[in-house]
């Protein structure tokens, strides 16, 4: 079907996006936790992922466990096999390695610390059933030239483009170095996950390849983002090495470029609930690759 037949949004759709002339804001509909059922996140932190979108999780990886994970993104880093794969983004100025998706496929090292406990752990509890691995990746910011992610909501581009029919799902980074509030740190609107920014614009063919370089379609305007910024603030999400955050899907969240010496590494992983998979994409004339955004829904184990 071409990409001009789907300018209208499909019957149903709560979150409408990139179907219209001018950006909308739409109340959410649906809770961010997704259960009360006891677990490593504590009441209170529940309540703050409900209330703020986010919850931080300091030491969640020793020291020792830093060290490794550290080893594990050099060695993906500079494999030329991993480089030349198609599920390996580079930086569009320097070349160098800006993500690698899928990563857990390509390394059981990181594929185990996905299943542990204190990582889909968490995820299920937020979202109160069993949860797949929508994607993954391993995120290099290099000092002195590491660049940034510009202001977007995932949700906005899973549904659209991924087929993704609610926000339920949710998103852990963990930090594998410092993150400072200079070295790029990841700033997220606290509260923004209430309210969904539908951008304008169509949706490319094949355009995901130059998006996850630099997000052009699908990202919001200045007048959404600065009334979202003027109601909820912006929170600079900043820890040691070994810490991580958990986020929903919808917080509106970017970061900015990196010039100091000190490199921002992480893994980053996204949850899904298995009550919540997969259909055609809302606003795109199809599906992503399946390393991008996941089609088989197996639960973690």
């Amino acid at each position: 079907m071409a990409v001009t037949d789907r300018r209208t949004a499909r019957h149903g759709d709560r979150y409408p996006t990139r179907v219209a002339d001018r950006p909308v804001i739409i109340d959410r509909a649906e809770p961010a936790v997704w259960s009360t059922a006891p677990g490593l996140l504590s009441a209170e932190e529940l309540a703050a992922h409900e209330r703020d979108g986010f919850v931080s999780v300091p030491g969640l990886l020793t020291p020792e466990e830093v060290v490794g994970f550290s080893a594990e993104l050099d060695r993906l880093a500079t494999d030329p096999a991993v480089h030349a794969d198609e599920r390996t983004i580079t930086e569009k100025s320097s070349g160098q390695v800006r993500s690698v998706f899928e990563v857990h496929a390509l390394s059981r090292t990181i594929a185990d610390l996905i299943a542990d406990e204190r990582v889909a752990g968490r995820a299920r509890q937020i979202l109160g059933s069993e949860v797949y691995v929508h994607q993954s990746r391993i995120n290099y910011k290099p000092g002195f030239g590491g660049g940034g992610f510009y202001w977007h909501s995932d949700f906005e581009t899973w549904h659209a483009e991924d087929g993704m029919p609610s926000p339920r799902a949710v998103s852990i980074s963990i930090s594998l170095t410092d993150n400072y509030a200079h070295n790029g740190c990841l700033m997220i609107m606290p509260g923004s996950h209430k309210e969904f920014v539908a951008c304008v614009g169509e949706t490319p063919a094949d355009h995901y390849k130059d998006s996850l370089k630099e997000q052009e379609v699908g990202t919001p305007d200045q007048e959404s983002l600065t009334a979202l910024a003027d109601r909820h603030g912006i929170a600079m999400i900043t820890g040691a090495a070994g810490s991580a955050t958990l986020f929903d899907s919808n917080c509106m969240h970017g970061s900015g470029g990196n010039i100091t010496p000190y490199p921002r590494s992480n893994i980053f992983v996204v949850f899904n609930s298995v009550e919540n998979r997969l259909e055609e994409p809302f606003a795109a004339p199809a599906p992503r690759p399946s390393h991008v955004a996941a089609r088989r829904f197996s639960p973690v184990a």
